[in-house]
Order: structure tokens, then C-alpha cells, then sequence
């Protein structure tokens, strides 16, 4: 039996709604505050120098920005893996297939990244798990964060219920390491010269840098991990209220919080080290290292303690995401009916356990946190790229539907969105989007062989789609056409100029084939069963 078989929906074990406001607030944080921290703040540097400072907020303000679409979505329409499920209520069941592979590309490998991080951290004390002159795990290494990867699976397979009572706990504990280091590295280690006497100024490397160090430096990476927090709406008591709440609040206290540690990792770092300048920077613990050149000990202690808690506390996030995410591909048809299957734990049991053979055979080609982060990145912001677009057009085609939290100016912060998330897929560079291209073929192929034999195909799913492929094709060709990473044929700054002037007319492509969709009715019912619930506001 499945859930979503109406004839048994009176015996089949549903996802149950024991999600509070901080249990929501805490996954989005918990997502949010990961590996990130600990990494990101160097590698942006050493991409951007000084100037990361100004791609954490460029960064947050185009996360935020698209963002918001969701919150509406999320609120309205509380499904697990609805960033799957909510572009074929707009656009039918090619275009939900499309970016539904994007998506488990992305959710996938966020717990084995986060099982690295562990490792690399922890290369400094524990010895042969992690081999720093290659930037790779070990044999022992794979199996120690294959280890690691069943774990967050397997607390998420016991139920919801047990994933909430260890992250909301968890998430307290490790917000508290960021900003003791924030503190102490203010009082005892903070250089201003290092913004811009040192290692070529404050801009040293142009805006080239600052736009790549968005996507590249892991600033993307960090901020789009309020996700899961997204993918848990279906298990939320109160929804529509909780959803924007812990959204806002979550982006808000940890955008402060990035952008303070940037800021604090500049002026800690000596000045003998940027000889050779930012780019040249080489830390396997960033914070932890610094900390001891500023004999504060204590601090690094407490940081490879951390460096534990907080990416364990990511990988459990999202290790109960990516199972929704499946769930959701499955219910629209794309996947086995036994992915829709739940345990009398009314946790996805079978979609749980793809998951984690998927975060498996990611530790094989990316095997360490630099390596991953760009795909995920570039995989995620594509599909966070249609919540502006079904937020527009479930304006249009669902007006009746009850929106308890709506964004305000749509009509001009949702093309702005597409504008923003379609620079930062392109500021990925030409090598990684290629590497996702090529993912995406092979999920147009798998999709085009399943059309083929579907006997009740719908060609007007086809039509809606058309946007989206030329579309790709087209943000892949400019790539090898651009300066970041592609051949320099377009010279900047006409390459960034030219993704926004294209992405306008594709915005209001995207959302003309919006249409009156079969699943739509879907929505209405989710919708009703949302208002059946108690709102205590």
C-alpha cells in the first residue's frame, strides 16, 4: 500500500505532522550551519580575497530572494520533496522530471560532502583517513564516511520524531562554535591591514573573483541548505505559518553569521602567509590552524570538536531531505510505486535506503569537499530557479488556493530571482556546468525512453518544457563562450550582461507555459488538507 493510492488512503501510514516552528527553524539552521562554515569561508578568500565579504551578501541576497517564492509555495502547499512536486502542478510532468533530477543530484551528495568535511577536519589529529597532498580520502577514509552516511540514514529511517529530538539539540550546540570563534578571534587576532595592504589590495583578483567566489567558493553551498527545511513542510503541525517564519528567521541570523566569520578569518590570517597572496592559502583546517598560530589552543580544540557536530549535523538534515525528494519523484510517476512505500514508522523506507546507495557512489569520483561543492551548488540554484516561476504562475492558474503567507511585488522579485539565480549558475564556470550538463543528458535520455513507452503520454507536458531546454542549452553554450572558465570569446563584463538580458524574455517564457495542469487538482487537495488543521497562531 502507498499513500497516495486513494483506495487504501484509510489504512496506508502517512507522513505525520509533529514538526513545531523551532524544530523547522532548527533544520533550516542545521542545514544552513554545516561543512560551510568551516570551509567556505577560506576558499572564497582564497577565489576573492578580502572582497568575499561582498559575495557572501550578493550571495545571500539572491539566495533570500528566491527563497521567498518557496516560502509562499511551501506554506500553500506543504509536500515532502515539493521542490519536485510543485513544477508539475505548473508545468506538467517533463518539466517536475527535469528539475527532479537536478535535485536528488544535489540533495545526494550533501551527506557524503558533509561525511568529508568530517575527515579533512579531523586529518590533523586522526592520521590516515584523509591524504592531504592529493585532497582525497583514503581507502580507510571511504569507509569510515560510508559509515558515517548509513548513520544519518539510518536516524532518519526510525522516524521523524527521533531526526527531530537529535537536530534541534544538536543545531544549539554547534551555532555556539561559530561564535565563540567570531569572539575570540576579534579580541586576539584581528589585522585590519590584512583587508587591504596585503596580497594585492581588497579586490585583488577583480570582480571576476567576487561573482566565482559566489558558486565556487561554497558561499552558494552554505546558503541554500535551508532546503530540507522546505522538503519537511509535509510533517509540519502549522505550515502555513511556520514555513516563512522559520525561513526568514533562519537566512536572517545566519547571514549575519557567514558574513562576521569571513570577516574574522581576514584579519586573523598573518601577514607572512599572504607573501604569495590570497590564492595561495592552504589550510586543511582552516579556523583550527589559525587559531593555534594565535595560541588560542582552546578555541581549536573546541573547533575540531565541531568540525565533528556541525557537518554530522548537516548530513542528518539532509539525509531527511533526499528521501522526501525521491518520495515526491516517485508519487509523479518517475520512479518504482515501492519509493512511495512507508514504514509503520511512516518514514520513506525504501526511498531512504537509495539515498543512501547514492550518497555512496558520490564519495567515488568527488572525493573530497572541494571537489563536490561546485556541482551541488550548480545543480541546486537550477532548481531553486523555479520557485519564482511556479509562484507566478500558481497565481494565475490556482488563485483559489489558501495563501496565508504571500510575497509581496511578485511581479518584480520573482524575475529578479531567475535574473540572480541564472548569474550565479553561470558564475559556476564552464568545467562544472559541462559536468552537469552531461548529468542532464543522461536524465533526458532515461526520461525520453520512459516517454516512449508511456501509452497515455501528454505532448503538452513536451510543449511547456521547450523553455527549459533551450534554456539549458543555451546558459551552456554562453558558459564555453564566457570568461569564467570558458573560452573568452564573450569578454566581460558583456557576458554578465548579455545572462541578464537573455534571462528576462526566458522568465516570462517560463511562465506563459504555465498551464492548468491534471495534477493541479493535487494541489487543491493538499491545499484543503491544510486548512483542516488547527492554526494556533
Amino acid at each position: 500500500m502507498t499513500e497516495s493510492d486513494p483506495a487504501n488512503s484509510t489504512k496506508a501510514p502517512k507522513l505525520r505532522r509533529e514538526l513545531t516552528l523551532v524544530d523547522l527553524t532548527m533544520t533550516a539552521i542545521g542545514g544552513l550551519v554545516g561543512s560551510g562554515w568551516l570551509f567556505a569561508s577560506m576558499t572564497a578568500a582564497t577565489i576573492a580575497g578580502p572582497a568575499a565579504i561582498l559575495s557572501w551578501i550578493i550571495g545571500g541576497f539572491g539566495v533570500i530572494v528566491l527563497g521567498l517564492s518557496f516560502a509562499e509555495l511551501a506554506g500553500m502547499l506543504p509536500e515532502a520533496g515539493g521542490i519536485i512536486r510543485y513544477p508539475r502542478y505548473t508545468h506538467g510532468r517533463f518539466v517536475s522530471y527535469l528539475i527532479g533530477w537536478a535535485a536528488i543530484i544535489s540533495w545526494a551528495g550533501i551527506p557524503p560532502i558533509e561525511a568529508e568535511a568530517v575527515l579533512q577536519y579531523s586529518s590533523s589529529y586522526i592520521h590516515g583517513l584523509y591524504d592531504a597532498t592529493s585532497g582525497s580520502l583514503t581507502g580507510p577514509g571511504f569507509l569510515v564516511a560510508a559509515i558515517l552516511v548509513a548513520f544519518f540514514f539510518m536516524v532518519n529511517y526510525l522516524g521523524v520524531k527521533l531526526y527531530a529530538r537529535i537536530n534541534t539539540p544538536l543545531t544549539f550546540i554547534k551555532f555556539a562554535a561559530p561564535l565563540l570563534t567570531i569572539v575570540a578571534f576579534l579580541v586576539v587576532g584581528f589585522h585590519p591591514a590584512n583587508f587591504d595592504h596585503y596580497g594585492g589590495g581588497f579586490i585583488p583578483y577583480g570582480w571576476g573573483g567576487v561573482f566565482s567566489a559566489i558558486s565556487l567558493g561554497g558561499i552558494i553551498f552554505a546558503y541554500t541548505g535551508f532546503r530540507p527545511m522546505m522538503d519537511l513542510a509535509g510533517e509540519a503541525k502549522n505550515p502555513q505559518r511556520d514555513i516563512p517564519r522559520a525561513f526568514i528567521i533562519a537566512m536572517i541570523g545566519v547571514g549575519i553569521l557567514y558574513m562576521l566569520l569571513q570577516i574574522v578569518f581576514i584579519g586573523a590570517v598573518p601577514a607572512h602567509a599572504l607573501a604569495k597572496g590570497w590564492s595561495a592559502l592552504n589550510y586543511a583546517s582552516p579556523y583550527a590552524n589559525l587559531a593555534f598560530a594565535l595560541n588560542l589552543s582552546w578555541v581549536a580544540i573546541i573547533l575540531y570538536g565541531d568540525a565533528i557536530v556541525s557537518p554530522f549535523g548537516t548530513g542528518l538534515v539532509y539525509a531527511a531531505g533526499t528521501p522526501r525528494g525521491i518520495l515526491a519523484f516517485a508519487r509523479n510517476g518517475y520512479f518504482p510505486k515501492t519509493f512511495e512505500k512507508l514504514t509503520h514508522r511512516a518514514t520513506p523506507g525504501s526511498a531512504i535506503i537509495l539515498s543512501f546507495v547514492l550518497g555512496i557512489a558520490f564519495l567515488l569520483p568527488f572525493p573530497s569537499w572541494q571537489k563536490l561543492v561546485g556541482v551541488l551548488s550548480s545543480a541546486t540554484i537550477l532548481t531553486y530557479m523555479m520557485g519564482p516561476v511556479s509562484t507566478m504562475v500558481l497565481r494565475r492558474t490556482g488563485p483559489d488556493l489558501k495563501r496565508r503567507y504571500r510575497l509581496g511585488r511578485l511581479s518584480l522579485w520573482a524575475p529578479i530571482g531567475f535574473v540572480v539565480g541564472s548569474l550565479i549558475f553561470y558564475w559556476t564556470g564552464w568545467s562544472i556546468n559541462r559536468d552537469l550538463g552531461l548529468m542532464a543528458l543522461l536524465g533526458l535520455i532515461v526520461y525520453v525512453v520512459y516517454f516512449v513507452r508511456d501509452a497515455k503520454r501528454d505532448w503538452s507536458d513536451i510543449k511547456s518544457a521547450v523553455w527549459l531546454l533551450v534554456y539549458m542549452v543555451f546558459m551552456l553554450l554562453w558558459s564555453k563562450l564566457g570568461t569564467f572558465g570558458g573560452t573568452g570569446t564573450i569578454p566581460a563584463p558583456w557576458d554578465e550582461i548579455g545572462v541578464v538580458v537573455v534571462s528576462i524574455p526566458f522568465f516570462y517564457w517560463a511562465v506563459s507555459s504555465g498551464r492548468v495542469t491534471p495534477s493541479l487538482s493535487e494541489a487543491q487537495n493538499v491545499a484543503d488538507e491544510v486548512d483542516q488543521l488547527p492554526q494556533n497562531l
